[in-house]
Parts: structure tokens; sequence; C-alpha cells
């Protein structure tokens, strides 16, 4: 997006009051909204500034819509562009679409209506972003969990640190308890992204792990592995939660 809202978008629109109340209901749904009150105006605008999706009125003096359009196409074949007209005829909304066209709305039509639309097609077009990768280490009180390697460590300080193997099991567990240290993990997050299920047998199996989690970190008197009644566990750092 090229702007700190939901996105900046150039209207070309010839009726002034009409395109004055339309630029202030986008503005109050947290667009950034350019007016352009004709085709050579609107094209002259376009070039001087960057946009995420130009609405374009298709009657227009000096320079229709559909030139403008071409135009643009011309210099960015991906920013998304929306028609207005009131013509109605099959032939010119083939126009439209065969120019480029991402949405033709025909006037008079209702403002949610358009706003759903924006919507629907910034979304579609926006860069999408890169999923984060999960850290494949984490520090959780006094222990060093390297996750991808199953071990946890406690570093007291010293050579012959105690280490911990964990099993695949053991350690999916932790490392959801070590994204939400001092928050809730429900028991059916748990069991269903670790076991694939949420059932009587999966939970009492889930209840034996997190009692071998519990021996492993009593080591350090500062993290409590504790029950919440109905829901599931809470991994405290106790200097931490208070």
């Amino acid at each position: 997006m090229t702007s700190t809202d939901r996105g900046k978008i150039l209207l070309v629109e010839d009726d002034q009051n009409f395109g004055d109340v339309l630029r202030s209901y986008l503005e109050m749904n947290d667009y950034d909204v350019t007016l352009a009150n004709d085709g050579i105006k609107g094209l002259e605008t376009y070039h001087q500034g960057e946009f995420d999706l130009c609405i374009l009125d298709v009657m227009m003096p000096r320079k229709d819509g559909f030139t403008v359009a071409r135009e643009i196409r011309e210099k960015n074949t991906e920013v998304p562009i929306i028609f207005l007209t009131a013509k109605t005829l099959k032939e010119d909304v083939l126009q439209g679409f065969k120019i480029g066209a991402d949405d033709y709305i025909t006037k008079p039509f209702n403002s949610e209506e358009l706003l759903f639309r924006i919507q629907a097609i910034l979304k579609r077009t926006r860069p999408k972003e890169e999923p984060k990768e999960d850290p494949r280490e984490y520090h959780i009180g006094k222990f060093h969990f390297n996750y991808p390697l199953r071990i946890l460590t406690f570093d007291k300080g010293g050579a012959n640190e105690p280490q911990y193997k964990l099993s695949p099991k053991e350690a999916q567990l932790l490392k959801m308890f070590a994204q939400k240290i001092n928050d809730v993990l429900t028991r059916s997050e748990a069991l269903t992204k670790i076991w694939g299920e949420d059932n009587y047998f999966t939970a009492r199996s889930m209840d034996v792990f997190v009692t071998k989690l519990r021996k492993y970190l009593s080591t350090d008197e500062n993290l409590e592995i504790v029950n919440i009644h109905g829901n599931g566990f809470q991994l405290l750092e106790k200097d931490k939660a208070q």
C-alpha cells in the first residue's frame, strides 16, 4: 500500500458535487482520495502521484474515462481500475473490461456497495506479506530451548549444564507454551495442532506430557505450569507475571 491508511485512490469525476460527496464518503472510511474533475486533469494527477486504485467516470469532457484508462494501462498494467457510468449498454461494459477494468458500477449506485467492491479489489491485489517464521530457539526463564534439535538446557552459569532431550510431542508442546508465556494455552488449541483431534483420550495423553514438562522445568523455581480449570494451562514466568 502507498498510504498509511487503507489505500490511496484517484477519483476522476466531472460532476463536482457528486465527486465531492463520494470523496468525503471514502475519506470517512480511511481512504486517501485525490479528486480530478476531467480526464486530462485526472491523467496528469495520476502521473504526478502513486495510487492503489483508480475510479474513473466514463463520460467526461476533454478526455473520457476509457481513454484515460487506456493511457494508464500503457504505463501500468496492474493498478486496479473501476469505471463509473450512467450507461448500461453491454457493449460499453465489455469495452471497459477489454481495456483492463477490474470492476464496473452503474450510476446511481449504493455507496456501501462501491466501498465493498473497493475493499475486495485491494485485498486481492495488494502484495501478500511473507508469513513470519517461528523462532527456532527460545529462552524460557533460565532455560534455553532449541526446538529443531528438541534440546532443553538449563543455564546455571557454568559447565555441565543439565540437558534434556525431548520427544517430538514434548518439544511441540513446550514450543506452544514458549510462544504463550504467561498466557493461557487452551487444551483445544494444543490438542488440535499436536494430536490432530480433541477428545478424552488425547486430553489424557496431553496431561502426561504436561507432567513431564513440569518435571523438566522444576529446576527453575521461577517457572510453573498451572492448570486453568475448564480451559487449559498457563506457563508462568513468575517475575514477569507480576
